[in-house]
């Protein structure tokens, strides 16, 4: 006979906890979370000094660029900030990258070129009087490091190269680009992060950059657009939900998945909101991937509130609820805590885009197991309440008229 094995169990089969009744609390919490991350957008865009925009927007969204410094020693953020000033990048933003002991320095500045707009006037005008040539296009690349001309007739690149160091735009190389009939030229510039490292080493000392090795750039136009992309994703996302639980769901249930997953999707939000961490990509990534848990959590327990409901139709259905919850509830807290776990400690040996994905998913872990428990099953006891109160209105109306039309007729 085969000995029996002894698992250990987070919560044991049985428990009784009651979260039915403490609905009213628990969703006045997540009413006050939810609008205060929603005020935290306006408040950030116009009375925190400082900030100046909703979010506090990554390179990827704003437009900009992005360069890791490795330095030489250690240096005060405030010394770098200076020394960006004086080398005419005004306004960057200082960040210790990694451990004190690496002595490197995120850097964002709003410049995707070298050149400033008045030096990018100055070059077209430049360009438009090389040799006898009409100039018939003047575009810059989206990163801002490259040029690319086009004249109406054959012109040396070196008249070109020496065109540009005459209005002030040094290059490191000219050159033809496309077919040789159509005299279209591309110009390299010398790179943002040369000019970065020039700066710093004028005002902290030569030798104090030891390496750039990541340069990042995104323009405002691409910015403006992955704003919106990233908007379309999250909706996109949130109406193949609302698909997904039309389908497997009956009307009661879909609702309250959805209503589970803005509110997931708000307070992760919010939280960045007020922290005023960095949103980047990567953070929207991880909104998106809160989604898809939240709503993977609440399914689990929606359909166990479904199979109780067809085995206890004697019961009132926030009982059966509250029983569907708690028969979950060990799966739901070990899958929660594996995630949390995995996350907690990205974010404590992380660094960068990696911390800022981790916090994320800290929150949006923890607010959507809440919300799966709370928040989409209050919702759902809200809606067969009303459903079956419309249902028993409908039934009630007909058996009234039948009584009346079956009520003898009085003789006059």
């Amino acid at each position: 006979m085969a000995a029996s094995q002894k698992f250990f169990e987070v919560i044991k089969q049985g428990t009784k906890v009651e979260f039915v009744g403490r609905q009213r609390q628990l969703m006045a919490v997540s009413i006050i979370a939810t609008l205060v991350s929603l005020i935290m957008l306006p408040v950030n865009a116009y009375l925190i000094k400082g900030r100046g925009s909703i979010l506090n927007w990554g390179v990827d969204f704003r437009g900009g660029s992005e360069l890791v410094v490795n330095f030489s020693k250690a240096f005060d953020s405030s010394n770098i900030r200076k020394a960006m000033d004086e080398g005419g990048f005004h306004g960057a933003e200082v960040v210790q990258y990694g451990r004190d002991a690496d002595n490197a320095f995120m850097l964002r500045i709003g410049a995707v070129s070298v050149l400033s707009e008045a030096q990018a006037n100055a070059t077209r005008i430049a360009m438009a009087k090389v040799g006898e040539a009409g100039l018939k296009k003047f575009e810059w690349s989206e990163g801002g490091d490259k040029v690319y001309l086009r004249f109406d007739r054959p012109v040396e690149a070196a008249a070109i190269k020496q065109a540009l160091s005459t209005a002030g735009t040094s290059t490191t190389q000219v050159q033809p680009f496309g077919r040789s009939d159509e005299n279209t030229f591309e110009a390299t510039l010398v790179g943002l992060d040369s000019e970065v490292r020039k700066a710093l080493d004028k005002s902290l000392g030569e030798g104090s950059v030891v390496a750039i090795p990541q340069v990042a750039s995104v323009g405002a136009k691409a910015g403006r657009q992955l704003q919106v992309d990233g908007i379309q994703a999250v909706l996109g996302a949130i109406l193949l939900i609302v698909l997904y639980t039309a389908l497997r769901f009956d009307f009661r249930y879909g609702p309250p998945t959805i209503i589970a997953l803005l509110h997931d999707a708000i307070i992760t939000v919010g939280a960045f909101a007020v922290t005023y961490k960095e949103f980047s990509l990567t953070t929207l990534a991880a909104v998106l991937t809160i989604i898809g848990f939240s709503m993977n959590d609440t399914i689990v327990v929606f359909d166990r509130i479904r199979e109780d409901s067809a085995r206890f139709k004697d019961r009132a259905f926030d009982r059966v609820v509250n029983q569907s919850i708690n028969e979950t509830l060990s799966r739901t807290i070990l899958t929660s805590a594996t995630l949390l776990f995995v996350t907690l400690a990205m974010n404590i040996l992380g660094s960068g885009v990696v911390k800022d994905f981790a916090f994320a998913m800290n929150v949006g872990v923890i607010v959507g197991t809440y919300s799966s428990i709370f928040v989409a099953s209050t919702a759902l006891i809200w809606l067969d309440t009303k459903a079956k109160a419309a249902q028993q209105k409908t039934s009630s109306t007909p058996r009234r008229s039948r009584r009346r039309d079956q009520e003898p007729a009085t003789s006059v």
